[in-house]
């Protein structure tokens, strides 16, 4: 099973056997949440917060 570091707390984060880019994962010890960006090599970044625009 792959790994990935995450960017804030450095633990490691295991990847499920299927990971695709993009996709979104939680760090067990930090709680952030983290996004896929490559796969070869591994590499994650912390999600994008998505904001609400209520309505503008």
């Amino acid at each position: 099973m792959a790994s990935a570091t995450c960017v804030i707390c450095e633990s490691q984060v295991k990847l499920p056997d299927d990971c695709t880019k993009g996709e979104l994962l939680i760090c067990a010890d930090c709680g952030t949440e983290l996004e896929v960006i490559n796969l070869d090599p591994i590499a994650v970044e912390e999600a994008p917060q998505v904001q609400e625009d209520w309505g503008e």
